[in-house]
């Protein structure tokens, strides 16, 4: 988490535009700055940037440009820039630190930064780093990386502010007062008993405004959310979303306060969460532009694959109907519409009910209703774009017989569509599989064959053409 504040509300025009991006200019005069060697320019123009506007300056050059700027720009790359940056770009400036220096940065980073940015090392790498922390820090992220990846575990702070039930408010304010160790950033006090398990938490405000005999126990807010070390961070945010929660206190297997996860971090979640579902569901891999090459192909190959095998069976579908196709060329232009169309409705309801069931709006109490919901919807779509491609097609090719034939493909596509796409995410959720990940395959593949095997099907046994 940054601590860096800009207190510059009006950015410098030569540094950021109107959006708050670094203007195209300015980072090419840094850069050439760098290039001739001018390393003390290129620190004067990157010094009044906020840390997250470094970080940006960072990922917005060329990738064998980094570690160059980098080094030209020494300290002002600093922990809180580190913060902010790309988990990529982080990646390729940490490579070409020393151990002993990626240690010193960590050692400034908060405890969920620190473990952000060794948890992804090579082992041997890692251990270097580990090595050259002091004990209590090399403690804190051994036990952190200890925990499940994208868990509460790993997201938590350790730093924070807990004291006994016994004490008075007057106790807290001098202990925070006078203890140079506590944390200098915090929204809200811990409250735990002699077993280091909270019983409550006060927010600063309320200790700033009671008496100082009053017991710390009189002014606490009992009822807390609490979350195990082991909870998904997806889970994580949405106790967040839900409570309207600034802080939250995380315990261990036996209710001991290990740590706190702040709104801050939360943010990033959401974000990150809610991009990771958008490309699964377009099977884009991490999406990340600053992923490498072939870690993209990865990513996104396999998909494509699993695509050509379920493209197979529609053109097997329209393969069986070759016959009727030669009949009439007509079916041949008209055909992929009716599947088309039935494959963006199948998209609209399948982006939706993943979407609910990632923010748990959609849960086995309510199932039942998001699918009647579903078809009422698919029926409604399905009736007014059956009357309007059957009217236009029995006015541009003359035949009524034929704009019967699609309309009726249609209607039959698209509530196949609407069902498919809430019945199969709510499956693969019921059997603890992603719904983001496979669910577009399967419902391309159904929304192709089906259209293809309903307008087909449908001319066949309409008498229109035959096999």
């Amino acid at each position: 988490m940054s601590e860096g504040i800009r207190t510059d509300l009006s950015p410098a025009p030569d540094n950021l535009d109107e959006d708050d991006r670094l203007r195209p200019e300015f980072v090419r005069s840094v850069l050439a700055a760098v290039e001739a060697g001018d390393s003390e320019v290129a620190r004067e123009l990157v010094r009044p940037l906020h840390p997250a506007d470094r970080a940006d300056l960072i990922e917005l050059v060329a990738e064998d440009e980094r570690a160059d700027l980098a080094e030209a720009l020494g300290d002002l790359i600093d922990a809180d820039v580190f913060a902010e940056m790309n988990d990529y770009v982080r990646e390729d400036i940490v490579e070409t630190l020393e151990p002993e220096q990626v240690a010193e940065i960590a050692a400034e980073l908060d405890t969920d930064d620190a473990v952000a940015m060794i948890e992804d090392m090579e082992a041997e790498d890692q251990a270097a780093v580990l090595a050259a922390m002091d004990p209590e820090d090399r403690a804190a992220i051994e036990d952190a990386l200890s925990y499940p990846e994208e868990s509460a575990g790993r997201l938590m702070q350790r730093d924070l502010v807990a004291v006994p039930e016994h004490v008075t408010v007057g106790d807290v304010i001098d202990r925070l007062r006078e203890d140079s160790e506590l944390t200098s950033d915090f929204w809200e006090i811990y409250v735990v008993d002699p077993m280091h398990r909270p019983v409550g938490y006060c927010q600063l405000s309320w200790i700033l405004r009671t008496p100082r005999n009053i017991a710390i126990s009189d002014v606490m807010m009992r009822q807390q959310t609490l979350l195990p070390v082991d909870m998904d961070q997806e889970e994580v945010a949405l106790r967040f979303q839900k409570y309207a929660l600034i802080s939250a206190a995380v315990v261990d297997s036996a209710g001991r306060l290990v740590g706190m996860i702040t709104v801050d971090d939360v943010v990033h979640i959401i974000q990150e969460e809610a991009g990771e579902d958008v490309l699964r569901l377009a099977g884009a891999g991490e999406g990340d532009i600053n992923e490498s090459a072939s870690e993209s192909y990865r990513g996104r190959i396999r998909w494509l694959i699993a695509n050509l095998f379920t493209a197979l069976v529609a053109s097997s579908v329209v393969g069986f109907f070759g016959g009727a196709i030669e009949q009439m060329v007509a079916l041949a232009a008209l055909m992929p519409i009716v599947a088309g169309v039935g494959g963006n409705a199948g998209t609209q309801t399948l982006a939706v009910t993943v979407r609910a069931i990632a923010t748990n709006q959609l849960t086995q109490s309510n199932t039942r209703r998001a699918i009647t919901r579903e078809l009422a919807i698919a029926l409604m779509n399905g009736g007014t774009i059956a009357i309007i491609a059957g009217a236009g097609v029995t006015l541009w090719f003359g035949d009524w017989h034929l704009g019967a034939v699609i309309a009726a493909a249609m209607m039959t596509n698209i509530v196949i569509a609407g069902l498919a796409g809430v019945l199969i995410p709510v499956t693969l959720d019921h059997f603890d599989q992603d719904p983001a990940v496979a669910s577009s395959v399967f419902v391309t593949m159904i929304t192709d064959s089906m259209g293809f095997l309903a307008f087909l099907g449908l001319a066949v046994l309409s008498g229109l053409v035959s096999l």
